[in-house]
């Protein structure tokens, strides 16, 4: 009889305990020696669950009672809004060999193991000049896969699309499209439409007149990670819409022009929910700013919404991310059954701008600012 270990990192004790989900969901495996070693290994081994739900999911959903293609793989789910995904997703792109790749780009369960050894840490390095250097490389790279990814918003083209020409613009820069397989998301970029706050999973829906879509770009190159997003009108935007992106890139940019060494890292949220709650506008709350160099998401958290507890005091050598969401309706979101996409609780349209900041000692350098027009978002031209 074969002789099962443990399959916590490091242990290796016989194992006799299976969990009792995963038989009921037929995945193979998953035995422990121990109930502490269970619970020990219970924040990477609950995405397992995740990710074998989702499947059966989409396998079921795909097909309608009269054999039909159904596009939308969760017919009994209460959208909030008009936006609907389109559904079968296509398969998850390949990456060449010759290009670096983070450390979660083949894990199973897109797990980094890098930034759960720091989880909960709030020490905010201060990066040398060697490695300043390289993010200015990448964060370079990263705006230029966002400016091909802009030339591809207009009525009738798919995100599929959009993340297709992001992928091949990655590759193009031997760099690694940082959102594949992070934490097991499916494409290489983040395509958020409409009601979608961030997070949205590029799939076969047409882009509508009418329509505003963020387009989130990070990628990875000899070891660090360059992230920024900026939301796009297709066609004819309304002018309440067009409103709402442009309060959201000067609340992105009055924040940044308060960057400086000695401010605190809370403060972003009051100048931020101040300048939104002005126009009459709401600022999410779930999701923040981050640090960023050789981790995706690492400390500082930059939190967008006034009174927040956010930990730190910027440095020269800090780099970190202000990335708000800001909602026509109220801040609430829930989650789509994909376990990523972020909608608003009310269906209300939301934009986000984000650019990636390097602390000098007198202020700050946007490392992924746009090169043309004065670093003018695309959006500014249609107004």
């Amino acid at each position: 009889m074969v002789r099962r270990v443990c399959e916590t990192d490091g242990c290796e004790r016989e194992a006799r305990l299976q969990c009792p989900t995963c038989i009921k969901l037929g995945i193979h495996g998953s035995f422990f020696c121990s109930q502490e070693c269970f619970k020990g290994s219970w924040s990477t081994h609950k995405l397992l669950h995740k990710k074998a739900k989702n499947e059966k999911s989409n396998e079921e959903s795909f097909k309608s009672e009269k054999g039909e293609m159904n596009t939308d793989p969760w017919p009994g789910y209460r959208y909030t809004g008009k936006l609907r995904p389109h559904y079968p997703l296509t398969a998850m792109r390949a990456v060449p060999s010759y290009i670096q790749g983070p450390d979660y780009a083949d894990h199973p369960l897109g797990v980094s193991e890098s930034e759960q050894s720091l989880k909960g840490t709030s020490q905010i390095k201060i990066l040398p000049p060697e490695d300043i250097e390289a993010m200015r490389l990448v964060c370079r790279l990263a705006r230029e896969v966002l400016d091909v990814a802009s030339m591809m918003v207009r009525s009738g083209v798919t995100t599929e699309e959009i993340d297709r020409a992001v992928h091949m613009a990655c590759l193009a820069r031997n760099c690694y499209p940082s959102p594949l397989n992070y934490y097991n998301f499916p494409k290489s970029c983040c395509t958020s439409v409409n009601e979608v706050i961030c997070h949205g999973i590029p799939d076969a829906r047409p882009l509508q007149d009418g329509d505003i879509v963020n387009i989130d770009i990070t990628v990875y190159r000899n070891g660090f990670h360059g992230d920024l997003n900026e939301t796009f009108f297709v066609g004819d935007v309304d002018e309440g819409s067009k409103k709402l992106v442009q309060t959201t890139y000067e609340c992105l940019m009055q924040a940044i022009d308060a960057v400086k060494p000695g401010v605190r890292y809370r403060e972003l949220g009051n100048i931020i929910q101040k300048h939104a709650h002005a126009s009459g506008f709401s600022v999410v709350r779930s999701y923040c700013g981050h640090g960023i160099h050789r981790l995706f998401h690492t400390a500082p958290n930059v939190p967008h919404y006034a009174k927040n507890k956010a930990v730190g005091v910027m440095k020269p050598g800090h780099v970190f991310t202000i990335e708000p969401m800001i909602c026509d309706g109220a801040w609430h979101d829930e989650t789509w059954p994909d376990s990523w996409t972020a909608v608003t609780k009310d269906g209300k349209r939301s934009a986000q701008f984000e650019h990636t900041l390097l602390v000098t000692e007198t202020g700050c350098e946007i490392l992924t600012r746009r090169l043309e027009d004065n670093g003018s978002p695309y959006f500014a031209s249609q107004l």
